[in-house]
């Protein structure tokens, strides 16, 4: 691919009535072509003898991070949350920041005011736990969302409620090729939002070691 070809795929955010974030594009040879919808099924850790339905959602950039807010309302009003970063790490390895027993509308609260680093940098993501059920909502670095839950209904509406529909077939823009996008400014606003939420070792993240 020429270096014109790629900058304008690079550019290119928007695919049919599905709008991209920042964060991420798919592959050159465009292994998927992005779309709304979301996906059903079952996740399995043999390790801790866990079966847990879930859920996978591709939202258009317009109405992602309210989704993502509805998303956290049936985790409870006290919930667990971690931070994930990729930033300066080298293949798939991340960093992973958690604090325990905060109050879901508080973190809500701080997740707004960094609402452009969690939907347009592409290695930054966050997981809400509830905290007495197994249930837990991931906006993930390729602003994808995922929900564990023994019962998916109350986030079934959600979506619904969010024009976002469920598909029988939907690749994810995460299944193939793909790009991930970042700046130092993110990386910075990160540890920032580290320091916000509270969250432990914060200052590990980004070191030059």
């Amino acid at each position: 691919m020429t270096p014109d070809r790629l900058a304008a795929h690079l550019a290119t955010n928007a695919y049919g009535s599905f709008t991209l974030t920042d964060a991420v594009r798919p592959g050159t040879a465009l292994p998927v072509r992005p779309r709304q919808g979301y996906r059903v099924d079952v996740f399995r850790d043999p390790r801790a003898r866990l079966r847990l339905p879930m859920l996978s959602a591709a939202v258009s950039a317009e109405t992602l991070f309210d989704t993502f807010l509805a998303l956290l309302e049936p985790l409870g009003d006290e919930v667990h949350v971690v931070l994930e970063s990729s930033h300066g790490a080298n293949g798939d390895a991340h960093t992973d920041l958690r604090r325990d027993h905060i109050d879901r509308p508080v973190l809500a609260s701080h997740f707004c005011e960094f609402e452009e680093l969690l939907t347009h940098d592409g290695c930054t993501g966050v997981a809400v736990m509830a905290h007495r059920v197994p249930m837990e909502v991931q906006f993930d670095e390729h602003k994808l969302l995922h929900v564990y839950a023994p019962n998916l209904k109350p986030f079934r509406r959600v979506l619904r409620a969010h024009d976002v529909r469920r598909r029988k077939q939907l690749p994810l823009i995460s299944d193939a090729e793909h790009l991930h996008h970042t700046t130092d400014a993110y990386a910075d606003e990160f540890r920032q939002l580290a320091m916000r939420v509270g969250v432990g070792d914060f200052d590990r993240v980004l070191s030059e070691e």
